[in-house]
């Protein structure tokens, strides 16, 4: 099986995913708890992109510049800093570690 072979069937399984959610009734959705069930979905999908983001490099785990940053744009977040002033201190963060080190 080629990478194109493992690209087009992930393609038809996210198409098809994709599809299965149109035939899913609206009144389903509106339920409570389907509604809090996707909602707590969207947060935990998240969180694990941003400690993946944060903490990978390729197989292993990495303790760099990017988890000060990552730690100081959380606390700037829950001051309700605006969010562009939150990325460039996180990257200013980040950038004066990387000099540093």
């Amino acid at each position: 099986m080629t990478t194109w072979h493992i690209i087009l069937i992930a393609s038809a399984a996210t198409l098809a995913l994709k599809l299965a959610g149109h035939l899913v009734p609206a009144g389903f959705l509106e339920r409570e708890r389907p509604a809090r069930i996707a909602d707590l979905l969207t947060v935990a999908l998240l969180a694990a992109l941003i400690a993946v983001q944060t903490l990978g490099e390729g197989s292993s785990i990495v303790i760099d510049a990017r988890v000060p940053a990552v730690i100081v744009a959380a606390a700037l977040y829950a001051l309700r800093v605006p969010f562009v002033v939150v990325v460039f201190v996180a990257a200013a963060v980040a950038a004066g570690i990387r000099a540093f080190t």
